[in-house]
């Protein structure tokens, strides 16, 4: 035994400087993932399939708004995401859809006051109304067949309920995407958007314009200015012909469906023509 121990001395000595570095790379290791860990909860990484947008802006609202095509009313509303109302929202689509059925036909409703009034205006700007249909129109055909009220999310949900009622085009626009001033037009030559349907030929169509160009048209919404899965801010957009609408029934029909669905905040409305 009393020979083993210069051995095991020896032992010790040589790898002692081993163990000292060990235990320093451990201390160095677990300080790393401490450091790493605290700056994860205190910078957190985006999420990759968060949105690209930035944080909700404050826009100044009402927007400047400069109308180029005559005989059009367009009703804005400033709206905010609410957390309840799923269930009354559901009801809601499931009434709207009723109402509309009850309201207009396939065979009819093109003689529609309001439908028909939209379909001159659009051939005033260069559009055929029956190839290129107004947003309005192509819902309350797809809801006359049968179909039901389609569910994206609250925000445009509220906006195709309002379209039904009141026989419009509607649209909703997140916005962190859009910068005021806006311009109502006809679509000019070579213009084209990446739209909900995919690219699509602007021109001679109804086209709301912003400052980063075009916005949406009255058949078909920008892929860029869409409500999507985290936008809680949003302006809406329905396009009223002003020889069968007024000022009052824009905001009027979208107080009731909010009261009857409260999914979002009106904050402020104006119309502008």
């Amino acid at each position: 035994m009393r020979d083993s121990l210069p051995h095991l001395q020896l032992f010790s000595f040589l790898f002692s400087p081993f163990s000292s570095l060990f235990s320093l790379l451990s201390f160095l290791f677990s300080l790393f993932s401490f450091l790493f860990s605290l700056s994860s909860f205190l910078f957190p990484l985006p999420s990759p399939c968060a949105s690209l947008l930035p944080m909700t802006p404050s826009l100044p609202f009402p927007p400047t708004v400069t109308h180029a095509l005559p005989g059009w009313r367009l009703f804005w509303a400033d709206l905010e995401l609410l957390p309840g109302g799923r269930d009354e929202l559901a009801r809601l689509r499931i009434e709207v859809a009723g109402r509309a059925r009850s309201s207009y036909s396939l065979e009819t409703l093109s003689q529609h006051p309001t439908v028909a009034a939209l379909r001159r205006l659009f051939r005033q700007a260069g559009c055929d109304p029956t190839r290129y249909r107004p947003s309005n129109e192509a819902l309350l055909r797809r809801l006359l067949k049968g179909e039901e009220m389609p569910e994206i999310s609250p925000l445009v949900d509220l906006a195709n309920c309002l379209s039904a009622e009141l026989a419009v085009p509607v649209c909703v626009m997140d916005v962190r995407a859009i910068e005021p001033p806006f311009v109502f037009r006809a679509g000019e030559p070579g213009e084209s958007y990446e739209s909900l349907r995919g690219p699509f030929n602007l021109e001679g169509k109804p086209l709301l314009v912003d400052a980063k160009g075009p916005a949406d048209t009255p058949i078909t919404g920008g892929v860029r200015v869409k409500a999507r899965e985290d936008t809680t801010r949003v302006w809406l957009v329905a396009y009223m012909p002003t020889e069968t609408t007024t000022e009052e029934c824009g905001r009027t029909a979208l107080e009731t469906l909010s009261s009857e669905a409260p999914v979002a905040e009106i904050h402020a409305t104006f119309v502008s023509s």
